[in-house]
Order: structure tokens, then C-alpha cells, then sequence
């Protein structure tokens, strides 16, 4: 099985052994369709209500189940423009030309410029919050890389293919169409000072340690958790969070869910189709 790294950085390539990924990718953001076979987006199932806890830790693909509990709201799992969209190796984007209409940059420390600055406008607010509420506590946050466009993510992704072969490739950059980052609800973070940045040792950063216990409080969880790779098709990024709003968040923290696959009752996502 071959796990990808979700978070693909741009610039210059590395070399097929630096790019290959243990658990715990050392790459960073995401990307969008390949200039390959075109893939068939995932029907949009509607509004969803999350199922019940899987077993914690288990790589297994959570079945679908009955629903529990109740949020204040419904959202699409299909639409890019809902906070509960559900992006994975399973499931692209629809269109998978998308772009958020309302990008904005946040007030938050910046590790980056250009569209990589960018977040959706919901996500850039809790955003700020969640960077202020860090500084509050002492943890100095950045963001590292927000938005990534189609075009974008298609240069980077078919640079990858050019260098170290679509195999190769497909284990250290996620295909175009088929990223997080496009949404405008995920963003990478960074200690602010760029230690261990887009590595394994950066889950011992305080930036990533703070994320990692407080980050359901203003919306976001960490999209791939530890040893959950069988699941999101991604190996471990403490660096990458993820919109999905307050209630949600919370609820899945409370109840010790660690994948939106799971908390959805989605089928795991190991591998392209």
C-alpha cells in the first residue's frame, strides 16, 4: 500500500529518497487532477450526521453507521464550499476546478505570501482566533502555507511526476483535485521560527503540541492523525489542521474520534481508485 504525503512542498524537488515519506511525512500542503487519467468525482451524499466512535487507534475502515447525537447543524460531505466537505484519495474535489470565492488573508503571523497566505473567509476568522489564543498561552504560530490553487497544485504535482516517476510522485504529493488545501479550510502551521517545519520531530514543537490539545476549541482538527494513515491515505502531519467549526470539532474530540472518515462513517481511503 502506498501512503501519501498530503502536504507537498513547492520549489525545488527533492530527490526520490528525500521525498520518500516514513510515517510521519516530512512534506508540506496539498494539491488538486493530474495531468493522467481524469477521475470521476464522488456523488455528493448530502448532509451527514456523524457516527458513532470507532475503536481508538484502529486502522480499520469505519462501516457506515445509524447516527448519534445531534449538532445544530447539517453540511454537505461532497461540496467544497461546506466545512464538513471530505477530501481524500477517494474522494476529489467537485468541480475539481474549485475555488473559494471569498479568500481572504488573516491577521495571523505569516510564514508565507501570495495565494499560500489565503484562507477561506470563515477559516481565516477562527484562524485568528485560534493564533491569539496560542500567543495568549506564550506559543509563538504561523501559518506556513494556506490556499493552493488548481493550477498551482497541477505544477507541482506533474513537477513531482517529471523528476521521480507518477509511483514515486504519488508518495510525496497529493494529485491535483485531490487536496485539502484547495478548499481554503486547511492550512500548514509552523513554529514561527521554522523549526522541524513539514518534519516527523515538528509533533514536538510547542506550536504543535498547543494545536494538538486545543485546536477543537476554535474549530479545527489535525486532518492526519498519527497511525491513521490506512484511513486518510496520509501519513502523520501535526502541521496540518483543518476548518470543520466548533461543535463538530468539539464532538469529536469529546468522544475520541481521530478521522473525519470515521466520524462520518466513510470508507477508508488507503489508495487512488
Amino acid at each position: 500500500m502506498t501512503a501519501l504525503a498530503a502536504c507537498a512542498p513547492e520549489g525545488p524537488l527533492p530527490s526520490p529518497a528525500a521525498a520518500a515519506p516514513a510515517t510521519g511525512s516530512p512534506a508540506p500542503t496539498s494539491v488538486s487532477t493530474p495531468t493522467i487519467a481524469a477521475t470521476t468525482p464522488t456523488p455528493d451524499p448530502g448532509s451527514a450526521t456523524p457516527s458513532p466512535a470507532s475503536a481508538e487507534g484502529s486502522p480499520a475502515a469505519p462501516p457506515p453507521a445509524p447516527p448519534s447525537g445531534a449538532l445544530p447543524a447539517r453540511h454537505s460531505l461532497g461540496d467544497p464550499a461546506s466545512p464538513w466537505v471530505v477530501v481524500n484519495k477517494h474522494r476529489p474535489l467537485n468541480p475539481q476546478r474549485f475555488a473559494p470565492a471569498d479568500l481572504v488573508r488573516p491577521g495571523v503571523r505569516l510564514a508565507v505570501g501570495g495565494e499560500a497566505a489565503l484562507l477561506n473567509s470563515t477559516t481565516a476568522a477562527a484562524a485568528e482566533k485560534l493564533f491569539a489564543a496560542a500567543a495568549s498561552e506564550g506559543v509563538t504560530m504561523a501559518l506556513a502555507s494556506g490556499y493552493r490553487s488548481f493550477s498551482t497544485q497541477t505544477a507541482t504535482y506533474n513537477g513531482y511526476v517529471g523528476s521521480m516517476g507518477q509511483a514515486s510522485a504519488d508518495t510525496a504529493s497529493a494529485r491535483p483535485g485531490f487536496s485539502e488545501h484547495q478548499t481554503g479550510w486547511s492550512f500548514d502551521i509552523s513554529d514561527g521560527g521554522g523549526a522541524c517545519s513539514f518534519q516527523p520531530c515538528f509533533a514536538g514543537q510547542p506550536a504543535a503540541v498547543w494545536a494538538a490539545g486545543n485546536a477543537h476549541k476554535y474549530g479545527f482538527v489535525v486532518r492526519y492523525p498519527l497511525q491513521f494513515h490506512e484511513i486518510t491515505g496520509y501519513y502523520y502531519e501535526p502541521w496540518h489542521l483543518r476548518y470543520i467549526g466548533v461543535d463538530a470539532a468539539t464532538d469529536m474530540h469529546k468522544r475520541g474520534i481521530s478521522t473525519l472518515e470515521e466520524y462520518f462513517g466513510l470508507e477508508a481511503a488507503p489508495d487512488y481508485l
